[in-house]
């Protein structure tokens, strides 16, 4: 299983700035970030493991995503074309991304596990926390440095609008 050393070395080697953060209580999974850091969600990143179905067959797939804004089956099911998305077992999590289960950090993740980016972390602003495969630590690193550094496909993961929510036009002027 990789761990809090393994990234810091990681990110060392790739000399990006960080810091590996010790909690004050232990995690259980990446939703308990904000209240154990007392951090806007918006500054916490997790990642989901789903269960992807497609025409070519079943396989897991690594959504990474603000903390506050988890991602929606649905959402992950319209961006790979896929007929079914579920929640991956722990065991699959584990197996796919050699990180105990809801503690998956979104870096160093296998280069054949199919990841997705959501959009929306591009709004984060500057430093973000991240699980680290450990219950009583955190990554915290700079927003555009972890986005440069996920390897995935970026996708609109945004949950649908809902029918009578007004639309809102910016003109350019």
């Amino acid at each position: 299983m990789k761990d809090a050393l393994a990234i810091h070395r990681w990110l060392l080697a790739h000399q990006i700035h960080h810091e590996i953060v010790r909690l004050p209580r232990a995690l259980t999974c990446a939703d308990e970030l904000p209240e154990v850091l007392s951090a806007d969600p918006a500054t916490c990143v997790g990642v989901t493991v789903f269960e992807v179905t497609t025409r070519i067959g079943r396989e897991p797939v690594a959504v990474v995503a603000p903390v506050g804004a988890p991602p929606r089956p649905g959402a992950v099911g319209a961006a790979l074309g896929a007929r079914r998305v579920r929640p991956a077992s722990a065991f699959t999590v584990n197996s796919a991304t050699d990180y105990a289960a809801g503690l998956v950090c979104p870096l160093l993740l296998p280069e054949n596990l199919t990841v997705l980016v959501d959009e929306r972390l591009a709004e984060a602003p500057g430093l973000v926390h991240t699980p680290t495969g450990e219950r009583h630590t955190a990554l915290l690193i700079r927003a555009d440095d972890l986005l440069e550094l996920v390897s995935g496909k970026t996708a609109d993961l945004s949950p649908p609008r809902h029918r009578n929510e007004p639309v809102t036009v910016q003109l350019a002027g």
